[in-house]
């Protein structure tokens, strides 16, 4: 097996377990909506999840370790990864902005601050910025 093997087993594996944990997150409630499922659907497509893999992942979510981001900027980037993700597809609507509040619980961000932190999110994402300057005007609305 060359290493670029390992690399390509660990971040498939890793994506599949970053979607396991995001299908925990939807399935808090007991019930995927059809929003989320539409989200999850592109989710898993971007993710590049087979079909085969995702209805295992759906069927057995609970089997997958949560891992959630270690380190702030970790957090950051899969936030703007989703929010740019909602952003992209026109997203709109309670249904989707719920979801990203419950999995951005699920990558660490403080309940009681969670909606501002999506808010600024996806108003970042809406006005084009790169990851960069995602990552420093997420870090800086603190101060």
């Amino acid at each position: 097996m060359s290493i670029s093997d390992l690399f390509d087993s660990g971040f498939k594996k890793r994506n599949e377990d970053h979607f396991a944990s995001i299908v925990r997150v939807a399935m808090d409630d007991g019930v995927i909506t059809d929003d989320e499922k539409a989200f999850l659907d592109r989710l898993a497509h971007s993710l590049d999840i087979s079909e085969g893999e995702y209805k295992n992942i759906l069927k057995n979510y609970q089997s997958h370790p949560i891992n959630p981001p270690t380190s702030y900027d970790s957090r950051l980037e899969r936030l703007f990864d989703l929010a740019r993700m909602v952003h992209v597809d026109h997203i709109q609507g309670d249904g989707e902005e719920v979801l990203l509040k419950k999995i951005g619980v699920g990558l660490g961000f403080k309940p009681d601050n969670v909606k501002y932190i999506v808010d600024k999110a996806l108003t970042l994402v809406a006005n084009g910025v790169d990851i960069d300057t995602f990552i420093d005007e997420m870090k800086n609305m603190n101060r």
